[in-house]
């Protein structure tokens, strides 16, 4: 079983391997009640329907969440080529489809070059991005017009790491900020088929690694 935390000072550094369909949120409601702690929170949101490494902080270490969401992440996933969502990714149906029999490995592989480095990132609507205090998701789901705004953020790595058309593998790392379903999106545009994101995993934040993470279970296992 792999270690479960960092101790400093009765307060606790979890790392948790966050499960499919799971909010970041829901993690947290689990862990309060059955370690019976009053103060805990994470570190950097993951989408339900992402995995992968979410940290969470308890007691004084609450006060070094802001360093941990300010470290690069690291995601590897998949993007699905000539077909898009409204959401970028499965959470909801497909909404049109191109041809794709004209691209070349080497074409979608040159294209991840076009990404790299400080771009500007339109947020998914379908995020938590507040607008006027409002989630854009809650708008977005109640089919409402919402508006987001560019912001800057860096990639500092894109790689394909293997394509099996329509299928595309990926591994990114990047600033906070990022959102991986909006570069789905992005190289679906920039190649002129569309795509959206169909599989994501965080497998690093900083120095803290998922291969170091455990499950809930374990984690309430060994308290």
């Amino acid at each position: 079983m792999s270690e479960v935390s960092l101790k400093v000072d009765e307060a606790k550094v979890l790392m948790v391997n966050k499960p499919y369909q799971w909010t970041s949120f829901d993690v947290v409601k689990k862990l309060r009640y059955a370690l019976k702690v009053k103060k805990i929170g994470h570190a950097g949101t993951l989408d339900p329907l992402a995995t992968g490494l979410l940290i969470l902080c308890t007691g004084k270490m609450t006060k070094q969440i802001e360093t941990f969401q300010a470290q690069e992440k690291e995601y590897t996933g998949t993007f699905i080529l000539g077909k898009t969502t409204p959401s970028f990714d499965l959470e909801t149906e497909v909404d049109s489809e191109k041809d794709i029999s004209h691209l070349s490995e080497q074409e979608i592989t040159n294209a991840t070059a076009q990404f790299l480095g400080w771009i500007d990132q339109i947020p998914p609507v379908f995020s938590a991005v507040k607008i006027d205090g409002k989630r854009a998701y809650k708008s977005a789901r109640k089919g409402e017009n919402v508006e987001l705004k560019s912001r800057k953020v860096e990639i500092k790595e894109f790689e394909i790491t293997k394509i099996s058309l329509p299928e595309i593998y990926f591994r990114i790392t990047c600033s906070k900020g990022t959102y991986i379903r909006s570069i789905a999106r992005d190289f679906g545009k920039h190649l002129g088929v569309g795509a959206y994101l169909s599989e994501l995993c965080r497998t690093r934040i900083g120095d803290f690694k998922l291969e170091n993470a455990s499950t809930i279970e374990e984690i309430i296992a060994q308290q």
